[in-house]
């Protein structure tokens, strides 16, 4: 019987309809950030906003990590069946709101809508994840997560552009809408099996949704007050913003986080610092290429996609590599992931620097970087998975989704506002990319060190194969 799970893989007929009912969802949330990136300026223009650009990602950034922290708590209290459907209720809901939008308060309500279900649905994944998939299996099935990116990454914004072109931006939004009814059509079954007694509510699950959405606010605040530096108003907001949050963080992060203790802490900890210095780096990156660099857009973002291939590829070769070792590598293969992105962020600055255009070096970089989060990304997933005790899956697996939002929204703030500054005191621009990515490769230095403090989980828990450990 042990053998027999142990063969069998993500599309064995146990988990076939779940796998790709999983990676539509993955895939569609992808699609829809990717695409709107391409097509807002072009929304905001239409609907006589461009001064509420911003609050276009804002909004659904924001919004996703109150949905992240609420759906953890309330997996755990009402079962993961009625919490997916209300995922994918609000995530539609969200999504007609922003396509039936006429003017731009409107459509930063859908954006809103839209990221709370993003947010929910994915910790609901998680938790499918969790307690669904045995361990063996559970680095193979995260590796696809990856996977599900590439395909949004690599045509999401030329095709969106072609719609909003050709026939409306708004059907940039409705598009999605055929693969979240197959989705919800492979995956409900499933789901439905998952139902389990529900644990009760407590008072710290009422207060940990409250922080959420303190967080939330102190994260605005920290953000607009980011974009006004050096103005002294922004310089008020930014403290006001970073008082806000600190409490909030004390309270949804594992305790010891701050502290980077062994074990959960240290791996949500290592994962936050190298998740934002990724795609903080793939943000300025392109800025720099184009401003810097003078490349086209359309030719910027193609190299920026070598990432997105060379993530897909490390991911599923971690994937193989968890299964000839039994998850007894997991550690290592963190370690050489955040490794990779630290040559690859010292490579891009180097790009950057260079005085010719560096479009080798710039290849090169994303590769390399890319192919580091693709090894680490679904090895730090599935070790955090294994310290969720029964009936905490949801928790950690909110933690997981948390931790991405929030740190990627820090670091492109913290990077934006040295950019603003350096075009402030006419540094120039080049300048203050430079600052930026530069905190990334900090941060990405930073991650490796607490890398070695993610340790074994004794014992483990699993659902039909035991597992190594760490």
């Amino acid at each position: 019987m042990l053998t027999e799970t142990v063969k069998q893989g993500i599309f064995s007929a146990p988990y076939r309809a779940l796998t790709i009912g999983i990676i539509l969802a993955i895939s569609t949330v992808a699609f829809e950030g990717l695409a709107i990136t391409t097509v807002a300026p072009n929304v905001a223009q239409h609907l006589q906003g461009i001064h509420l650009y911003g609050w276009i990602f804002s909004a659904f950034l924001l919004f996703q990590i109150i949905g992240t922290i609420v759906m953890g708590k309330r997996i755990d209290q009402n079962g993961v069946f009625k919490s997916i459907i209300w995922s994918f209720s609000i995530f539609v809901i969200g999504i007609m709101i922003a396509a039936l939008s006429f003017h731009m308060p409107m459509l930063i309500l859908g954006r809103a809508f839209q990221g709370f279900g993003a947010g929910a649905l994915i910790t609901c994944v998680y938790y499918c994840v969790a307690v669904r998939y045995p361990d063996s299996l559970r680095t193979k099935i995260l590796a696809s997560f990856s996977m599900a990116f590439v395909l949004p990454a690599l045509i999401g914004p030329y095709i969106a552009g072609l719609i909003a072109a050709y026939v409306s931006w708004r059907l940039v939004f409705l598009i999605v809408l055929p693969f979240i009814v197959i989705s919800l059509f492979l995956t409900l079954p499933t789901f439905r099996s998952l139902q389990q007694p529900a644990s009760a509510l407590t008072k710290k699950g009422n207060m940990k949704e409250l922080y959420a959405i303190i967080l939330a606010i102190g994260t605005g605040a920290l953000l607009t007050g980011l974009s006004w530096i050096p103005d002294w108003k922004g310089i008020l907001l930014t403290a006001a913003g970073i008082l806000t949050m600190a409490q909030p963080l004390r309270k949804l992060l594992p305790a010891g986080t701050f502290s980077a203790a062994r074990g959960l802490p240290a791996t949500i900890v290592a994962r936050g610092m190298y998740v934002a210095c990724y795609f903080a780096t793939e943000s300025f990156v392109v800025l720099a290429l184009v401003e810097v660099k003078g490349l086209s857009e359309n030719l910027a973002g193609l190299i920026v996609a070598a990432g997105a291939l060379s993530w897909s590829a490390a991911a599923g070769l971690q994937s193989v590599l968890d299964a000839r070792d039994h998850g007894s590598g997991r550690k290592i293969r963190i370690l050489c992931g955040v490794g990779f992105i630290i040559v690859g962020v010292a490579l891009i600055i180097i790009a950057i620097a260079s005085l010719g255009v560096g479009i080798g070096i710039a290849v090169l970089s994303q590769i390399i970087i890319g192919f580091g989060a693709g090894l680490a990304n679904p090895t730090t997933a599935a070790i955090a998975l294994q310290y969720a005790e029964p009936g905490e899956e949801g928790e950690v697996s909110s933690i997981l989704q948390f931790i991405d939002s929030f740190s990627i929204a820090l670091s492109i703030g913290i990077g934006g506002a040295l950019v603003a500054i350096s075009e402030t005191f006419n540094w120039g621009i080049g300048t203050g990319i430079l600052m930026a990515i530069s905190l990334q490769l900090l941060f990405a230095v930073l991650s490796f060190i607490t890398s070695f403090r993610i340790t074994k989980k004794d014992p483990i828990r699993d659902t039909g194969v035991s597992s190594s450990m760490y």
